[in-house]
């Protein structure tokens, strides 16, 4: 229930208002979710000023951390036994900080975590003890419940110590000991002891593949139990060794390695025969990227406020929050590793970035997935992603900072195939410069721009390197390729360079209704029209400002039918009236996407049917992940009494089939296999699904976005292709939309077009059913594409006209409001409509090219009741030649406006 209150200047009524602002204040506070409250933090190094700067203030892993109080540095969370301490002791003093303050001085004698020294002590005396101050509510018995922080950045700071213990644990590797044979991708058990004069805290564990090659991070704080479930990577080797490090709670470490080597053998199956080592990209590896934390947290202050433009509501929403639930991905990795073992790794690294950086994605089918790792593409990876091309002066310099720690061959030297560089330390990034927040921020500039995009939407087979102009032949096998560039690697999307390569990326285009709050109404940047411009406020702060420019964190992309679904299979981890929000943009989303325009010619005796689709993205039309994705033509024609008598592009909706007939035009990219490659493999050559497999494009005729040229999308792998895997000049420079022509049969006298989208087609989830031999992934996308309409095709435009356009058909009453039809559309000297009226009303036409400028102005004073001629000259105000592009034409009839989107052509 919202009440209404009367801002006048009521003064009697005050004290009364300020009491209910204060109880709703206070209900806010305790309805919502515990955190780490700043104003706690901040008394206490009020109290303890030696404090600051010291382990209990920052730590490597994590600066400014609330883990004084609570096991979750982040804060939130159940506090340790100071915390807790300090909890009770709060109410009974004032609420201010000086109030705040002697609460936390009166626990300070207390041993809350039972180490024999009392809190003052741990926090202030250094002048006895080696290590102080230490963390007066965390042990060596207690310290396995922290999260959110790099484990080994405390270990020496919990019991304060005279001197320091020096002794470090003694460790033996038990197995795998030397000689062993394990199998790359089956579970084995590595075993070891580890003692110590005190304790044991935690260890590490990592492995090696080769005598000369590093050491490579398989457990990290791991408890001291003897034993580890490793599912063997898959780097085939006979020089392979295992080394345990342990630590004690002084800091102090000890380690042992296998006393000689033992083999890994190469994962059986697959009918590639591909390592892991075919899959490793650039970027932060596992273990390197720090502690992070699931967008829960992040909601915690970043949701629950607005749910039409605050970042929590709508990310929940997203496709990107559902990576990882996603079941037509989890059908599609299945069938991947079968094809090709280890591929998943590369799949799962963009699918879940936390669990993939946090060492579970092995095996790499993705068993060892947590459903904390379920968040998918979550606020802490693209809010901690550095930019892996440090631009001095406009990068931060704290990039250069975590660039520094990664080993020379990881840093990227593109923005591709999900090669994320994070930063260990939970610094959160983003565009502005003027956030205030209890964490640290840091602004980048790189969150504003399509290359942040880039990162996971250009993404290639590396197995797969170009050899000419548009083929591909596999590499060396069990070895990354010679080069990460993806212009030299197999497209599976190019999303990225697409746009890279448009008019959007040089200078943006006039699209309003993409724009958001954009003043000017030009977009440029991915971000422009996926997270466009709204007024809103970006956390639940009451002093939070309303930012006129607040990026909305919906995402949106055409998928309209998966995000219920998932909502149904993972009702604990979803929010379905988000998901239900984010499918309604997402039809939306497509209705903007494209132009549809259909007039007609003559021809012989009867006529043809002329259908343009425009693109109106920054991509191709239809982009992103190849397979099942379609855009087709829906053509009738009907006679005088309304039957049909010409059809194309028939979808029947019953059983998902898209009907074969001599005239369909329909939008996609067919990936296959070459016949040389096709014999290697034992496979057939042509179409195919088996997209770690696929070596050729077969058919690419999607439509590309404004600005873009053949040699451009030749050189990044985008070239349009003719279906039989020819490239051809299908699309001029320039041209951003497709003509199609439907020859009609003498008896038509009306016809419709329709353009539809689906993002799942039938052929496609079929194979999935029927390929999937490792578990029921496929029949359970299969089973959920029935039962929820088959993915059903969204209307993305539609047009329609009447055969007769001589005048006002016999019969036929004029309109009750002024309707347009364009006669030609692309056109070439003289551009024609057809304007009916129902009344006298004065009629003027303007014509604006993409970037929003008025090009011409034409008068066509008061014109009569019925149908009307319309002609521009395709000149501009100063009688020149406009030239070949896209414009958009308003024509004002009396009050009402007219908008079409036209092409001249030479």
């Amino acid at each position: 229930m919202r009440r209404t209150i009367d801002h006048r200047p009521h003064h009697h009524h005050l004290p009364l208002l300020l009491f209910f602002a204060l109880l709703a204040l206070l209900f806010m506070m305790l309805a919502r979710p515990a955190h780490g409250r700043p104003t706690i933090r901040a008394s206490f190094f009020a109290a303890y000023p030696t404090a600051v700067g010291t382990r209990l203030d920052n730590l490597p892993s994590i600066t400014g951390h609330c883990g004084v109080c609570h096991y979750k540095f982040t804060g939130g969370g159940t506090r340790n036994p100071y915390g807790a301490a300090v909890e009770a002791a709060i109410p009974g003093y004032p609420n201010t900080d000086a109030g705040r303050q002697s609460a936390i001085l009166s626990v300070e004698n207390l041993d809350q975590d039972g180490d024999g020294v009392v809190s003052k002590t741990e926090i202030l005396d250094r002048s006895i003890y080696a290590n102080t101050p230490t963390f007066s509510g965390l042990n060596a018995t207690n310290v396995s419940q922290v999260t959110n922080v790099d484990v080994n950045d405390i270990l020496n700071y919990l019991v304060p110590a005279l001197g320091g213990d020096t002794v470090p644990p003694t460790v033996n590797v038990l197995s795998p000991n030397g000689g062993e044979a394990w199998t790359g991708g089956i579970g084995q058990t590595v075993t070891w002891s580890a003692t110590d004069n005190l304790a044991v805290t935690n260890v590490d564990i990592f492995y090696k593949d080769g005598a000369t090659t590093a050491w490579k991070q398989l457990a990290k704080s791991a408890p001291n139990s003897g034993s580890f479930t490793w599912f063997v990577h898959n780097t085939p080797t006979p020089s392979a060794k295992v080394r345990v490090v342990a630590r004690d709670a002084a800091g102090n470490q000890g380690a042992d390695s296998s006393n000689t080597a033992f083999t890994i053998v190469a994962t059986p199956g697959g009918i590639a025969p591909t390592t892991l080592r075919d899959f490793i990209q650039p970027g932060t590896q596992p273990f390197e990227g720090g502690t992070h934390t699931t967008s829960d947290n992040c909601v915690t202050c970043h949701g629950g406020f607005d749910a039409a433009t605050e970042p929590g509501r709508n990310f929940q929403g997203s496709m990107m929050a559902q990576a990882m639930r996603d079941p037509l991905f989890l059908a599609c990795l299945a069938i991947a590793e079968q094809d090709a073992p280890s591929s998943g790794d590369l799949c799962l690294r963009c699918h879940t970035p936390m669990g993939w950086m946090g060492g579970r994605s092995q095996p790499t089918g993705g068993g060892m997935i947590l459903s904390s790792d379920r968040d998918g593409v979550a606020c802490d990876l693209c809010h901690r992603m550095a930019d892996p091309i440090y631009k001095p002066g406009v990068s931060p310099v704290e990039d250069l900072t975590v660039l520094g720690l990664l080993t020379p061959s990881h840093v990227p030297t593109n923005y591709a195939g999900g090669q994320y560089v994070t930063d260990p330390d939970p610094r959160k990034r983003g565009p502005f410069s003027d956030t205030v927040a209890p964490h640290a921020v840091v602004t980048s500039s790189f969150h504003k721009t399509g290359d942040f995009c880039g990162t996971c939407h250009d993404v290639s087979n590396p197995v797969f390197t170009k050899v000419g102009e548009a083929d591909y032949a596999p590499g060396p096998l069990d070895a990354p390729p010679a080069s990460m560039d993806s212009q030299q690697l197999l497209p599976l999307e190019r999303t990225y360079s697409e746009w890279k390569n448009s008019s959007y990326a040089v200078a943006g285009v006039y699209a309003p209704d993409f724009a958001g709050n954009k003043a000017d109404g030009i977009v440029s940047t991915c971000q422009d029209c996926h997270m466009r411009d709204v007024a809103g406020k970006g956390c639940n702060d009451p002093a939070a400002a309303t930012r006129p420019d607040l990026p909305l964190h919906d995402m949106t992309g055409g998928n309209a039918w998966l995000g219920p679904i998932i909502g149904a299979l993972f009702p604990d981890e979803t929010d379905d009236v988000a998901l239900a929000a984010a499918s309604a943009r997402a039809v939306q989303t497509l209705k903007k996407a494209a132009v549809l325009a259909l007039s007609y010619a003559t021809e012989a005796d009867s006529f043809r049917a002329v259908v343009t689709v425009t693109n109106r993205t920054g991509h191709k039309l239809p982009t992103g992940y190849p397979e099942g994705r379609r855009m087709w033509i829906h053509l009738t024609a009907r006679d005088a009494v309304g039957t049909v008598v010409f059809e194309s592009g028939a979808y029947d909706p019953a059983t998902g089939v898209l009907a074969s007939d001599p005239e369909p035009r329909v939008y996609e990219i067919n990936l296959g296999i070459s016949p040389g490659l096709a014999g290697a493999l034992g496979m057939p050559h042509g179409d195919s699904f088996h997209f770690t497999l696929n070596d050729s494009v077969y058919k690419d005729n999607r439509i590309p976005p404004l600005g873009f040229t053949n040699a451009a999308f030749a050189a990044f792998g985008g070239s349009p292709v003719d279906h039989g895997g020819a490239p051809t000049p299908r699309y001029a420079d320039g041209q951003n939309w497709d003509v199609t022509s439907f020859p009609l049969p003498r008896t038509a006298v009306t016809i419709s077009a329709r353009l539809y989208y689906q993002t799942t087609s039938k052929a496609y989830v079929e194979f999935l059913r029927d390929q999937n031999t490792t578990n029921n992934a496929g029949l359970n996308m299969y089973n959920l594409w029935v039962a929820n309409g088959r993915a059903a095709p969204v209307l993305m435009a539609a047009d329609s006209v009447k055969l007769n356009v001589t005048g006002v058909p016999d019969g036929e009453s004029a309109p009750a409001a002024p309707r347009l039809a364009v006669l030609a559309n692309p056109f070439g000297s003289t551009l024609s409509f057809r304007l009916e009226l129902s009344r006298p009303t004065p009629v003027y036409l303007e014509v604006f090219d993409v970037q929003g400028r008025r090009v011409a102005r034409r008068e066509y004073g008061t014109l009569g009741g019925g149908a009307h001629r319309i002609t521009w000259d395709g000149r501009d105000q100063g009688g020149r030649d406009a030239g070949t592009g896209i414009y958009w034409t308003a024509i004002r009839a009396g009050e009402t406006r007219l908008v079409r989107q036209v092409v001249k052509v030479k």
